[in-house]
């Protein structure tokens, strides 16, 4: 697949250097030239200087012919406009942006561009590592109407077969289980200190807390 990058930032350059060795073609566009040295003399792809949200620069940088493009430039304007343009004039489906307001972000989320929020992201996880039992969202869908929630199973129902807690509005996709993550079977059963990852309709995510902390685990 041939990748788009805005942005030779520490995030953008790294992202370069890693689709090309895992055998992709890549055009990496930035502002400023002296940025390209991040990515090393060994760095096989393109590298384009101009503004990245000027259509004759995407153009040369392979936008026509791109399966997917990342805006991480370190602005939230110049990231959406990017992302706009490579969906909007050349339909560009994979387009991310990485937006460090998480308010804008989820604005944007709604309107189909998939952010990463970095403010967002970093806080959740320090909170996560202060406050253990903070739930954890690790993934929201574009349309924000579904998430990727980790949630701890509680003790009382060590012994229950792990699928018994899916519903119409939320799948057990993987237990993380002594460090290693699993599929759960139909044979699955909870074991104590059982970390699940769950699908969940964000209207039902209370609910479904809700369920895990009554007594049988099963009120929804």
């Amino acid at each position: 697949m041939h990748v788009v990058i805005v942005g030779c930032g520490r995030v953008g350059s790294t992202l370069g250097r890693e689709l090309v060795a895992a055998g992709h073609t890549v055009a990496v566009v930035d502002r400023k030239s002296e940025a390209f040295s991040r990515l090393g003399e060994s760095f096989s792809g393109q590298k384009i200087a101009g503004i990245g949200f000027d259509r004759e620069i995407l153009i040369e940088a392979g936008i026509e012919k791109a399966g997917a493009l990342a805006a991480v430039t370190n602005g939230d304007n110049s990231n959406i406009l990017i992302a706009r343009v490579a969906r909007e004039e050349f339909g560009i489906e994979r387009v991310v942006a990485r937006i460090y307001d998480p308010k804008r972000a989820e604005i944007y989320e709604r309107l189909g561009i998939a952010t990463v929020a970095t403010v967002k992201w970093t806080s959740e996880r320090i909170l996560r590592r202060i406050l253990p039992d903070l739930p954890a969202v690790e993934w929201t869908d574009p349309s924000a109407k579904v998430v990727l929630v980790e949630r701890e199973l509680p003790k009382t129902l060590v012994g229950s077969r792990v699928l018994s807690l899916d519903s119409a509005t939320a799948r057990i996709v993987s237990v993380r289980r002594l460090g290693a993550a699993i599929i759960p079977g139909a044979d699955t059963v909870v074991q104590e200190g059982d970390v699940a990852y769950v699908a969940v309709e964000v209207k039902s995510l209370e609910a479904f807390d809700a369920s895990l902390a009554s007594p049988s685990g099963k009120g929804h």
